[in-house]
């Protein structure tokens, strides 16, 4: 199975955390936290339509100033998701610099605050000199923050003595092709296949007709019958970002619901056990933590970052800590 989210970490586990997330032949691209990103290639991050901030210590936002100069005389609109406080975080931002030159730049900016019970949102039009827009209409908010054809992404609140959003991406199913069918079809591979798949995701009848090129012109077939003669259907893929919370009752529920069997879990580790009472007054996980929440979760990969860099030198024995609890 070839995924179709390819997920890295943005820098070392001592450095600012953030991870970027490319979707394979989308041209697309997602951000859960907004730390240092120069590291990323401005090619990579001109793809990226949707970033998630886990909270706005400096740490986790201080890259929104380099993400907003890159996107700024582009057509391009982006949405950040984020915590209670977020719009007023962005619009403080804004309100720092001066935009009397911005009259037809396209770029527009939109922010959806995430509260326990609701999301509302706001917009910052570049050319109106970024003057906040407040949406009047609110949504109740059922844990689910982008729900796509191709792709669904889903928060939680968790404690961090202020509120702090972890959050997953997830496929519904995963649709495979197989290449061997079609050569033995004579159909070639090609943006015919995307326009299946997309029908496929989308749930569009077995009946529905679409385009096949052949060899010699065209011809429409229904896709009922090509998903049963090309088409295998999987499991499909889901990662899990947890950064920033304490050990307690009720995080726990919620990472171990947010990170249910997911194939990857990103989970920051800033602590050895031995100072496990640090980490609780820091409102930090140790490394054992994440490694028992990975498997209480049902994770099948664990990936540790965000290390105190108290640790300098000793990052095996996070590594050993959260492994040895995971694989237990």
């Amino acid at each position: 199975m070839k995924p179709i989210f390819h997920s890295n970490l943005i820098n070392g586990p001592f450095d600012d955390p953030g991870l970027y997330i490319e979707i394979f032949r989308e041209k697309r691209a997602i951000l859960f936290d907004l730390g240092e990103i120069q590291s990323i290639a401005t090619s990579k991050l001109l793809k990226v339509s949707d970033v998630f901030v886990s909270h706005t210590h400096i740490d986790h936002f201080i890259g929104f100033d380099h993400l907003l100069r890159l996107l700024l005389g582009r057509e391009k609109r982006l949405r950040i998701f984020g915590p209670p406080g977020i719009i007023s975080n962005i619009e403080g931002k804004l309100a720092a610099y001066t935009w009397n030159l911005v009259g037809d730049y396209p770029f527009i900016l939109e922010v959806v605050e995430v509260s326990p019970d609701r999301i509302r949102d706001s917009k910052f039009i570049c050319k109106d000199k970024f003057n906040r827009k407040d949406n009047e209409s609110e949504i109740p908010f059922n844990g689910i923050l982008i729900d796509e054809p191709l792709l669904k992404i889903e928060g939680v609140l968790l404690d961090h003595l202020i509120p702090c959003m972890a959050f997953s991406l997830s496929e519904e199913f995963h649709i495979n092709i197989n290449k061997d069918a079609l050569i033995q079809q004579n159909l070639p591979v090609g943006p015919w296949l995307g326009e299946l798949k997309r029908c496929l995701r989308e749930g569009r009848s077995d009946e529905y007709m679409i385009e096949v090129p052949m060899k010699k012109g065209i011809k429409r077939a229904k896709i009922g019958e090509l998903k049963d003669e090309f088409v295998m259907i999987t499991k499909g893929q889901k990662i899990a970002y947890v950064v920033d919370a304490v050990y307690s009752e009720g995080n726990i529920k919620k990472i171990i619901h947010i990170a249910q069997d997911c194939d990857i879990l990103y989970c920051e580790a800033a602590f050895i056990e031995e100072e496990i009472n640090r980490a609780k007054e820091r409102y930090h996980l140790t490394a054992r933590q994440a490694g028992e929440l990975a498997r209480l979760a049902g994770v099948k990969r664990l990936e540790i970052f965000h290390f105190s860099p108290r640790y300098q030198n000793m990052e095996d024995k996070l590594y050993n800590e959260a492994i040895e609890e995971f694989n237990r």
